[in-house]
Formats: structure tokens, C-alpha cells, sequence
């Protein structure tokens, strides 16, 4: 089973499904093949997949801060796909890190996504809206897919939070 995102329907869902070149996709305990929209009553924050595909490697923060971990998520993708713009923002950088290509979008709440491997057609400064392409899919030994890594600060976040994220509860006094 493996996580897979529907943009044409806006759906997160869960289905039987292999990787890239049919490996298989990672398991989700508990998960049943059917699809699951947002919950009644919730809104859209904005954000969508840089790609589309399965879930090849889940989110797993490490322990400790400097830990060991997958800050992110890898989505399966085949060499030279876009990648796309997972929120609006501004292209923070754009440029190689150790030999792989890194795309980061400050979206508009803060948050910040960072995209690789990814040869950019943006540059920093350029302003982005979901879905604008910020280039495509490289080569990387090991690798058959983008990995999609959202920060809040300092603080790393399971991008796939935010493909569902309800928006806040705001109490207010009781009337009277």
C-alpha cells in the first residue's frame, strides 16, 4: 500500500499501489485502499504535492535534533518530471548542494519547502503560486523520486500534514 495524491479531485488517499519501476510502495499500517478527502467541515490551506506519485519514503524526524531521520518525504517520479510548487511563495534559493539540485519556496504562512533533486527554471526572488513549475526531476544515484522537506523555523514538518491540515480553531467568548 502507498500514499497517493489526486489533484484532478483533491483527494489524499491510500491505495495498493508499487514504487518507481515496480518496487514496492512503502507500507501504511492499518491503511485500506480507498480514498479519503478532508474531513467535513475543514478547509484547504493551499498546498499540493510537488509531484504526483506514491509515497516512496515516509517522514521520520529523528529523536534528537541532530539525530539521524528522513526530514521530508520522497514522492516516486521518473527523470525529467516537473516539480512543481507545493504553495505560493518566493523562491528563497536556487542553486546545487553537493552536487544535487535544491529549490526552497518561503510560502506566504512562513512555511518553507524545500524540493531535490530539481534543475531549476526559477531563480531566488521569483514569485510562485501552487503549482507553478520550479523545474525538473535530476538524475540521482539512489534516488527515483523528488524529496519534499517543509520547515517551520528550525523545526521540521511531515509535509503530508499539510495536504489535509484543517484550519484553526479559534474560540470566542460566549455570547451574551
Amino acid at each position: 500500500m502507498a500514499l497517493w495524491w489526486a489533484s484532478g479531485v483533491g483527494a489524499l488517499g491510500v491505495a495498493a499501489a508499487t514504487g518507481p519501476a515496480g518496487a514496492p510502495g512503502v507500507g501504511i499500517p492499518g491503511a485500506s485502499a480507498v480514498t479519503a478527502a478532508p474531513p467535513a467541515g475543514t478547509t484547504s490551506t493551499g498546498y499540493r504535492p510537488p509531484v504526483e506519485g506514491a509515497v516512496t519514503r515516509l517522514f521520520d524526524p529523528p529523536v534528537i535534533r541532530w539525530g539521524s531521520g528522513h526530514r521530508g518525504v520522497d514522492l516516486a517520479a521518473t527523470l525529467g518530471s516537473e516539480v512543481r510548487s507545493p504553495g505560493a511563495g518566493v523562491v528563497a534559493f536556487a542553486a546545487p548542494v553537493a552536487g544535487r539540485g535544491v529549490v526552497t519556496v518561503l510560502h506566504d504562512d512562513g512555511l518553507r519547502s524545500s524540493l531535490e533533486p530539481v534543475d531549476a527554471v526559477v531563480a531566488p526572488g521569483d514569485r510562485v503560486e501552487r503549482g507553478t513549475v520550479l523545474g525538473t526531476l535530476q538524475d540521482r544515484a539512489g534516488h527515483d523520486g523528488v524529496h519534499w522537506g517543509v520547515r517551520d523555523g528550525e523545526a521540521y514538518l511531515d509535509p503530508l500534514s499539510l495536504l489535509t491540515r484543517a484550519s484553526p480553531v479559534v474560540l470566542l467568548p460566549p455570547a451574551g
